[in-house]
């Protein structure tokens, strides 16, 4: 008898667990899409007049966009780690891509008889990342693309394709590096194995597109390729739209899957990217500075049914990204973190009560792996058209650094709306305005050593 009655009620149970949820309590799945190395231009649904991105294109259209989007800095690693953690860099401690050979981390090597690269990566051990605040509510977490911080266990993720360092190749991605330029698989199986569990999940994907090697399909390079572009420009369009052409691979999935309405769709991209037509790097004023070339990329939320399409004028940070997505998930959001809960006006579709973001940028090496200051080589901030950009003492000896520097140390002042391009400096014409914005920088990120509108010492 009791054998009997505890059979019927496990075929209960297991057909209860087996069914779908209830649409109104199932949490959402979330896509993050992270383009790496892209200007904010260069879109078809941006406007650029040579370069195809249809699947963008679409998703532009099903989201809200925000055309004014920032990063508070312009380098991928210190970028994407403020996706993960929803903090500052200046917060997180993670300023730059690699620690600089500089008597400071040779002395915190010895103090602790740890590569100053450990050092680096023991920081992501000590913030509540995005995977890690998701894990209790029940999400698996999928990392696959650019990963800087160690495993991708470490970084909270219960799925991934990194090793990390120390392993071999494990840099900034790889066997995460794959994804996209070697096909899509990795991230496919991960989806049908979330599904299969039942499971909400969070996908980090992070391709190393369209950053260098600049080496498209020849089908797409044969597309942009003319007499009068130079072939490093072509290259770099052709990646772009392979970019391109991986997210729609990826968003079809998720159709396939009838899973697109019940999955946040976000899209960032890590810094800007302006090609060197005279070669396979980039140009001055893109990646790794605080212009508008570097810092700015489009944000788009979408989530079918549950936020209406919008195009949206207001500034919007990455750091909004993390609690939008507690949010979304009825997760608790961390009181540190300094982005805005994007949700309430995503769906009410009211305006954003902020006209003010902040940024700051860092020498690619770190001079100081335990003092971000020590590297800081600007801070900035953007109030309704304009932008003040200070320069500061900080360096490490890279070579980036030396290269992306400012000419002068003096204040730079731009109206965004007339010159967004960032020709010409106001600052001694609005001396006033410099004074005040420089004010609500020095509010936001007090500094301890320093020196403004002073250029760092050539080590």
């Amino acid at each position: 008898m009791i054998r009997l009655s505890i059979i019927p009620s496990l075929a209960v149970l297991s057909c209860f667990l087996l069914a779908p949820l209830n649409a109104e309590n199932q949490k959402p799945n979330i896509v993050l899409i992270l383009s790496d190395d892209q200007a904010w231009t260069d879109y078809s649904f941006m406007g650029h007049p040579a370069i195809k991105t249809p699947h963008l294109d679409q998703l532009s259209q099903q989201s809200v966009t925000f055309r004014r989007g920032y990063v508070p800095t312009a380098l991928c690693r210190p970028a994407l780690a403020s996706l993960a953690t929803g903090l500052y860099s200046h917060q997180n401690r993670i300023t730059g891509n690699d620690p600089g050979r500089t008597a400071k981390n040779k002395q915190h090597a010895e103090k602790t008889g740890k590569h100053p690269k450990e050092l680096l990566i023991a920081n992501i051990d000590q913030i509540p990342t995005l995977p890690r605040l998701l894990a209790p509510m029940g999400y698996l977490s999928f990392q696959c693309g650019k990963w800087w911080e160690g495993s991708y266990q470490r970084g909270g993720f219960s799925h991934g394709m990194t090793r990390g360092y120390p392993n071999s190749g494990g840099r900034h991605g790889d066997d995460g590096l794959t994804i996209g330029r070697e096909g899509m698989k990795p991230v496919y199986d991960f989806i049908d194995t979330a599904t299969a569990a039942q499971k909400p999940f969070f996908i980090w994907y992070a391709p190393f597109l369209p950053h260098t090697p600049h080496n498209p399909p020849e089908r797409l390079l044969k597309k942009y390729t003319t007499a009068d572009r130079p072939a490093s420009i072509a290259k770099y369009y052709a990646m772009c739209e392979w970019f391109d052409e991986t997210c729609g691979a990826l968003l079809g999935r998720l159709d396939q899957k009838g899973l697109s309405e019940n999955t946040l769709v976000i899209y960032v991209t890590d810094n800007g990217w302006i090609q060197d037509p005279q070669g396979a790097g980039f140009a001055l004023r893109s990646k790794l500075t605080a212009y508008e070339g570097g810092t700015r990329t489009p944000i788009m939320f979408r989530w079918l049914g549950k936020i209406k399409p919008a195009d949206r004028p207001e500034l919007c940070s990455s750091l909004d990204i993390v609690p939008t997505i507690l949010a979304a998930v009825g997760a608790d959001i961390p009181k540190r973190l300094p982005g805005l809960n994007l949700l309430p006006k995503l769906q009410g579709g009211d305006p954003i009560q902020r006209n003010t973001l902040f940024g700051e940028s860092f020498d690619h090496d770190i001079a100081d792996v335990y003092d971000p200051e020590a590297s800081l080589l600007n801070r900035w901030v953007i109030r309704g058209d304009y932008k003040l950009l200070l320069t500061y003492d900080g360096f490490s000896g890279s070579k980036y650094g030396r290269r992306t520097l400012p000419k002068d140390a003096q204040p730079q002042l731009f109206n965004l709306m007339t010159d967004p391009h960032e020709i010409t400096n106001l600052a001694t014409q609005k001396p006033e305005l410099v004074k005040e914005l420089g004010g609500l920088i020095h509010g936001w990120y007090p500094l301890n050593n320093r020196k403004v509108n002073t250029l760092p010492r050539r080590k």
